[in-house]
């Protein structure tokens, strides 16, 4: 589901994909998985925040997310091949001013994605 990656400032918890089947969805499971993904990134890898990627078309996830506290830093031009992609983030406790999800305020493009 997910991994730590970057460094410095960057280092943090990526979900890699959240997928429930449809008969088991409205039950919280992608609440719990990401919770999990977020213990994990505080607790063990003590990451600056937690970011995911989705496509700007698919609003039911995107409010799933906002509702778990997800903020969009980023759109990312082509990120899904024709799409763009939301970069979105959630702040953990070690990013103690927020400065990890204060939007970027300008698109990039996927081969400007780097977390060094």
């Amino acid at each position: 589901m997910g991994k730590a990656e970057g460094r410095g400032k960057n280092w943090h918890g990526h979900v890699s994909a959240v997928t429930v089947a449809p008969q088991y969805r409205r039950q919280g499971l992608a609440a719990a998985l990401m919770d999990s993904l977020e213990e994990i990134t505080r607790e063990v890898h003590n990451g600056y925040f937690v970011d995911l990627f989705v496509r700007v078309s698919n609003a039911v996830a995107i409010g799933m997310y906002e509702k778990f506290g997800y903020t969009s830093y980023r759109r990312v031009i082509g990120y899904y091949g024709e799409e763009d992609g939301l970069d979105m983030r959630k702040a953990m406790p070690r990013d103690t001013e927020g400065t990890s999800v204060i939007p970027l305020g300008r698109p990039v493009y996927p081969d400007e994605l780097e977390y060094d």
